[in-house]
Formats: C-alpha cells, structure tokens, sequence
C-alpha cells in the first residue's frame, strides 16, 4: 500500500466470496462492501457535502477528464486540492477519464501515445496521454486515482478487445511511473472486455505489479447484466484479498449483491442522481415513477424507514407535485433519498456479512 493506505478485512460470507472490510485513506476509512456516490464535477448533482455525510456517503468520486476541461485543475490545485474546492472532508476517488475519452467517438485519435481529440466545449486539440492523466490527477489531490485505460466498446471483437487490453497494460506502466505523490493510491483496471480468458491475464499481469487496489472496468458499457456477472465471477477472485476490488460503473441493487458475492468491495455509478432529477425514486429494491397517478394522493412518506430527510418530512404526494411542477427541490429530495437506499443497502450487506447471514437475507437477489 502506499503512505497512509491499507485494507483490513473483517469477516467473510460462509457460502460466497461476499467479504467485509475497512478500506483506510488519508481522509479517513471506507467501511466495505460500499456504494460510492459519483461527483463529476467535483459536485453529487443537487446534493450538499452535508446532506452526502447525513446520507452516509464515505467516499465520493470526481473525475479527471470533465474537471480538466472546467475549471481546470490548475484553479483546484490553486484552492488546496479537490477536498478543499468542493468542502468534502472524506475520501475521494478520481476516475481518470479514459471512459469519457473514448465515449467521444468520431471526435478523437488513439494511439500508443495516447488520445487526442477535440474538447466539447471550444474545439482546441487536447493530448492526454498516461502520463497527462496522472499529472491531472496528482494536481486534483484525490486519495484515490485510477490509471488511464482503453474501454473497449460493447460490441467488439476479439481483436478489438485484446489490443485496448494490451494496450491498457502498457499504459498502466506508464501510470506508475509518471506517480509522483505517495499520499494518493493508484489503483490499476482490469480490463478484457466479455471474453474470460482476456481478463484472467489482465488481471494476473495487474497483481504482479502489486498495487494498491484494483478496479474491474469496460463493463455497463451495454452488455447484458448476466455478462456483467459471468466477467465479475471470472476476474474478481483473481484479485488480492489484501486489497480493495472496485467495480466502475456498477450500481443497482442486483448487479450489487451479485458482484458483492464474487469478493467485490466498491462500486459507484451516477443511477441515483440520474433517475433523481428524472422523477424516480428507488425503494427497497423496486424503482417508482413518482409521475404516475397513483402516487397524487398517497400521504404517506417513500419508506417510513429509511432516515432521510426527505423520507423524515415529506410525502409522496408533495413529491409527485414537485415532479409534475418540475421544482428544483423535488430532484434535490429524491436524488437525497435515491443516494441514501444504495448506500444503506450495501450498508445492510455489510451487516449480513458480518453476521454470516448474506445468503439467506439476500437470497432473492442472488
């Protein structure tokens, strides 16, 4: 592990490979399995770092690639680092931005080198190359930075895959040594697209390099959800047990308790805020439009309990209104609420694990 980093791990599933454990970061510790709510630009859309923390929000993410366009990480260097600029006290994790990059499509270039494309929002040619992203990333100051990779697509050929795969390793090398503060883990991705036999060496080649922690990548980019688990059950296992696995991207409630069963420890995804500002709340497992007639009438709160505030206060006839109305505050309640039930369901599992009852309270999702 690097300076002030380490995994303690607490107890483990009798029938699985579902653990629990104590992640700890300069900014304090991540009790695992966890849902980790995803910041962008370096803000959990509508939400406050104080009602992320009454949330039960541990660790939050922000990324490289959006927050070097806007504001630039010269101007969250200039104010103390990402923990200062946007008033979060706890752990941050940067993703490091090669999933946006290679989203752009027709816009941009790959090479060894790197990816040169076009910024969205003046034009200029913009180079980030492995050693670029890590240099953003050192200035940003999260307590965790994750290497800069190729995610190949959904659908795509062998070939495809093996060489973004290859391709990845190679940068990652790169990664580590451009590294240059030991107060911020470097976490490698595992890569290899839907084929097992391209991930299995991913991951070995990866553990060889001993790092601090280990991230799968290159899924929920359109695969079938069994595709999803088939991937995690085949790499997941391959990874320390000494230190933190992360599943990039992953974050409803099935998807959750299936990766959690195959050793997974972190996960983050934007599902929460994202249906939030779109009128739909998440419920003990179920997803309710909140437009929907049958709630225009229901006084009664979202869950009697879950501790939020917006489940403290408010209907769901009040929330339906604020919907139908398009008010602001009806997408800050339920992105509040939405961001609240992952966290507290991956805090249950964490119970049941430690109780040896993840199997048998979670049954239905597995």
């Amino acid at each position: 592990m690097s300076q002030n980093f380490s995994f303690h791990f607490q107890a483990c599933c009798s029938n699985t490979k579902a653990r629990a454990g104590v992640f700890l970061t300069p900014h304090g510790s991540v009790d695992t399995p966890r849902f980790m709510p995803v910041g962008t630009l370096a803000t959990v859309k509508t939400l406050t770092p104080t009602q992320l923390e009454k949330a039960g929000a541990q660790m939050i993410l922000a990324n490289t690639y959006h927050l070097h366009l806007q504001p630039g990480e010269s101007i969250i260097a200039g104010a103390g680092g990402l923990h200062k600029f946007m008033a979060w006290s706890g752990p941050i994790l940067t993703d490091s931005g090669g999933f946006q990059v290679f989203s752009l499509g027709e816009i941009r270039t790959i090479s060894e080198t790197g990816v040169k494309f076009r910024s969205p929002r003046d034009g200029s040619i913009i180079d980030i190359t492995p050693e670029r992203s890590i240099q953003i990333q050192n200035e940003l100051g999260a307590d965790v930075i994750m290497a800069f990779d190729e995610c190949p697509p959904y659908p795509a050929s062998r070939e495809e895959v093996e060489l973004a795969t290859n391709r990845t390793y190679r940068w990652l090398k790169r990664c580590i040594e451009a590294h240059q503060r030991q107060d911020q883990a470097l976490f490698g991705i595992v890569q290899g697209g839907v084929y097992p036999d391209l991930r299995s060496v991913a991951a070995r080649q990866l553990v060889d390099l001993d790092l601090p922690g280990y991230a799968i990548g290159g899924v929920s980019v359109g695969e079938p959800g069994e595709l999803i688990d088939d991937i995690v059950k085949v790499t997941a296992p391959l990874l320390p047990e000494d230190k933190p696995r992360y599943l990039m991207g992953v974050g409803t409630y099935r998807e959750m308790v299936r990766a959690i069963a195959s050793g997974i420890d972190l996960f983050d995804c934007v599902i929460p805020t994202r249906l939030g500002r779109h009128g739909v709340a998440l419920v003990r497992g179920e997803r309710w439009n909140l437009k929907n007639a049958k709630f225009r009438e229901d006084y009664t709160p979202l869950d009697e309990s879950c501790p939020c505030y917006c489940c403290q206060n408010f209907s769901r006839a009040y929330l339906a209104h604020l919907v139908r109305a398009k008010e602001s505050l009806g997408y800050t309640l339920l992105s509040l609420h939405n961001v609240t039930e992952l966290i507290r369901f991956t805090q249950r599992i964490r119970d049941a694990i430690l109780g040896d009852r993840f199997t048998t309270e979670f049954a239905g999702w597995l």
